[in-house]
């Protein structure tokens, strides 16, 4: 088996517009989908939004630069993910295409370094 990551992005604003019972709708689905991937889902995480983010950079010299914000601007932000185990990348696409996201959903393989 192999690992994936399942990185679910959206539209901070739409998110932050949802009412009490939309957001208590999508924990619901966020519920339903970890009950269907069950024994696959090693775990995973919300984010808190991109403001709260601090990026740490390399200048050319190797000077540390730290600013706050996320790496980057984009309309859709990193807001959460999944950590999953599938025989392959079709059976993680399979189960990723199942989150709820008010945006898209990454799936990327956990790459293994060997000693």
């Amino acid at each position: 088996m192999s690992q994936y990551l399942v990185l679910i992005y959206g539209d901070e604003a739409v998110h932050a517009a949802m009412s009490p019972s939309e957001l208590e709708n999508m924990l619901t689905e966020h519920l339903a989908f970890q009950e269907i991937a069950g024994a696959a889902n090693l775990g995973g995480n919300a984010l808190q939004p991109s403001t709260t983010a601090t990026s740490i950079r390399h200048d050319t010299t190797g000077r540390v630069i730290i600013t706050d914000g996320p790496f980057a601007e984009a309309k859709e932000a990193l807001g959460g993910y999944y950590l999953i185990e599938a025989p392959d990348l079709d059976a993680a696409i399979a189960l990723a295409a199942q989150v709820p996201a008010t945006g898209g959903v990454e799936v990327r393989p956990i790459q293994v370094f060997s000693h």
